[in-house]
């Protein structure tokens, strides 16, 4: 078994099988791992930690006692998310590497219940704030399958751990895009859950617009790891009571009379030719496997402002207890967008409060036609590091990331169940991702079409090792 691409339900059906241990692959991970470096998926590693978390799953299977299906997994956590006994900097300078967590997370404390092996933290750029992976403190997270280019962000870090086969699984945020964003630029698995499905403790800055979710190169091992992080936690006041269902069994139940809208663009335009086609060609194929697809743009409207005022206040009230020195090392862009947000009325907040509400109830309305809704995760693919977004037609850089990332963000405002599953490769060799959105609560639908959609149009790819 090479075990960078084997995934987390195969590795633990070789640990009960004792053809395998949790010691011998969390250590065939953590050696691999300097061979990526120049990639910059990790930011932080602990594994001494790891190696213990190992033995004990190793010793619970000799015991034929494994706690659950992640049993000895070793797994990723973004740098947005605290870790008890590692530093959480969030890509930040304002942070200190010598203040570790004495807490764990919902999603990290369940993972850990479970048996999983924690390897480390993975990069982020700072606070989480674009759509691209880079910091002052982190230095550039590059794309696995075009270094040149940006694996996308914030979970950039999370996107290239598991594209690079450095561990089955990672834990990624979406604040406006965060896993899907990379998960479509790096050829990877991600599933941004209904809002309160997945706990989250701290509260993020952006409030109601942040969820957590699972990062994967299979449907299956996303939907065995929202079994476990799902699980309710009295420290998030939003959490969904739990729902009690087998959700790794269910993915396999196959398309055939589902109700499928399918929206080229939403009516914006301006996707890339190489995209539009891999994207119509798998939503073909979910129409030869039995769905119902119709081609209709839901009633979405002009949102950006909406998502301008709730991001950027959010970047306000993180920035609120921040010391004159602390802010003077922020990110320029960053700062910007917490003055921008400070600038905002509370009538502006309130409205944008109010449109956000009118939109959630469209959509709801909506999918009472429709049970999912399949678009491109993004309109292009992966452009080069360092850039704040890719080159116009005029050579300029579209900065803004809502202009360049308008598909993802909306269901963000909705907090709909959102996912990104791989469906091929341009002539240029980059990736390119499928958004399957399904109706608010309805999380068991989306994984069950993309697990029955992903053997057709995503065969597992392991990404090169760098030159």
């Amino acid at each position: 078994m090479n075990l960078l691409s084997a995934t987390a339900i195969e590795l633990a059906q070789a640990y009960r099988a004792r053809t395998l241990s949790p010691v011998e692959a969390t250590k065939a991970i953590l050696e691999a791992i300097p061979d990526f470096d120049s990639l910059n998926a990790f930011c932080h590693l602990s594994p001494e930690q790891a190696l213990s978390a190992a033995r004990a799953s190793e010793q619970r299977y000799n015991a034929g006692a494994p706690l659950s299906g992640l049993d000895g997994v070793p797994i990723g956590i973004k740098d947005l998310i605290v870790t008890k006994g590692m530093p959480t900097r969030r890509g930040s300078l304002t942070t200190s590497a010598d203040d570790p967590c004495d807490a764990d997370a919902p999603a990290v404390a369940r993972l850990r219940e479970a048996g999983a092996v924690i390897l480390g933290k993975t990069t982020t750029p700072e606070f989480g704030w674009k759509g691209i992976t880079d910091s002052a403190l982190t230095g550039t997270t590059r794309n696995p399958w075009k270094p040149t280019h940006t694996p996308g962000g914030s979970s950039g870090g999370s996107a290239v751990q598991v594209a690079c086969g450095l561990g089955p699984i990672s834990i990624g945020t979406d604040g406006a895009g965060s896993i899907r964003i990379p998960s479509s630029f790096s050829g990877v698995f991600g599933h941004k859950a209904s809002y309160g499905r997945v706990p989250a403790w701290p509260a993020s800055q952006v409030g109601t617009l942040a969820n957590i979710g699972p990062m994967t190169r299979t449907v299956a091992d996303a939907a065995l790891t929202l079994s476990i992080i799902s699980k309710w936690d009295a420290r998030d006041w939003n959490a969904l009571p739990q729902q009690e269902m087998n959700w790794a069994d269910l993915p396999g139940t196959g398309l055939k009379g589902l109700r499928i809208a399918y929206s080229p663009d939403l009516g914006f335009g301006g996707v890339d030719p190489g995209v539009a086609a891999l994207v119509k060609a798998a939503v073909e194929k979910m129409a030869e496997l039995g769905a119902h697809v119709t081609e209709i743009n839901p009633p979405i409207g002009d949102m950006n402002d909406t998502i301008d005022v709730l991001w950027q206040s959010g970047c306000a009230y993180g920035q609120r207890n921040m010391t004159e020195a602390q802010l003077n090392v922020l990110e320029p862009g960053l700062r910007q967008a917490a003055d921008r947000g400070r600038a905002y009325t509370l009538p502006q907040y309130l409205k944008a409060v109010e449109e956000r509400s009118a939109f959630g109830a469209r959509m709801r309305e909506f999918h009472t036609d429709w049970d999912l809704l399949v678009l491109p995760t993004m309109p292009g693919t992966a452009f080069e590091v360092n850039q704040l977004g890719p080159k116009q037609a005029d050579g300029s850089i579209g900065s803004a990331w809502r202009i360049w990332n308008p598909f993802c963000y909306l269901f963000n405002l909705t907090m709909q169940p959102a996912a990104s599953l791989p469906c091929g490769f341009t002539a240029k060799g980059l990736p390119v991702g499928l958004q399957v959105v399904g109706r608010m609560h309805d999380d068991l639908t989306v994984l069950r079409a993309c697990a029955a959609l992903e053997p057709h149009v995503s065969p597992l790819k392991l990404a090169p090792r760098p030159n």
